[in-house]
C-alpha cells in the first residue's frame, strides 16, 4: 500500500518550486498534485494520456475542447487524450489531483 497526505504533498510541491508534483507512478497510471494560484495562467498543452482532475481546493473555470464549466472543491473533470484544456479565471488558489492513464511520460 502507498498512502499520502495532501498537506505533505503540497509542502513538497512548494519546496520544489513547481506547479506540479508527480507523487505516484505505476504501470497503468500516474498521479500528481497541480497548483495554480489565484490570477495565474495555466500553461498546459494537450497530453497524450487520458486524465482526470479532482479539485481539492480553490475555484476556477476549465475549458476542455469547446466546453467550459466552473470547478471548485469536489469537482471531477475527465479530459480525453489530445484534447486542448486549460484552467482560467482562477479566483481562489487551485489545488488539483491529476490522474493520468497511461502514466504521464
Amino acid at each position: 500500500m502507498k498512502a499520502f497526505r495532501l498537506d505533505e504533498l503540497e509542502a513538497e510541491r512548494a519546496a520544489n518550486d513547481g506547479a506540479y508534483l508527480q507523487f505516484l507512478r505505476e504501470r497503468n497510471m500516474s498521479v500528481g498534485l497541480y497548483a495554480l494560484d489565484a490570477g495565474a495562467s495555466d500553461p498546459q498543452q494537450p497530453h497524450r494520456q487520458d486524465e482526470v482532475y479532482m479539485v481539492v481546493s480553490g475555484r476556477a473555470s476549465i475549458t476542455v475542447g469547446m466546453e467550459t464549466t466552473e470547478v471548485a472543491r469536489g469537482s471531477v473533470v475527465y479530459v480525453p487524450a489530445g484534447v486542448p484544456h486549460k484552467f482560467h479565471h482562477i479566483s481562489e488558489d487551485l489545488r488539483v489531483l491529476v490522474v493520468f492513464s497511461p502514466p504521464e511520460r
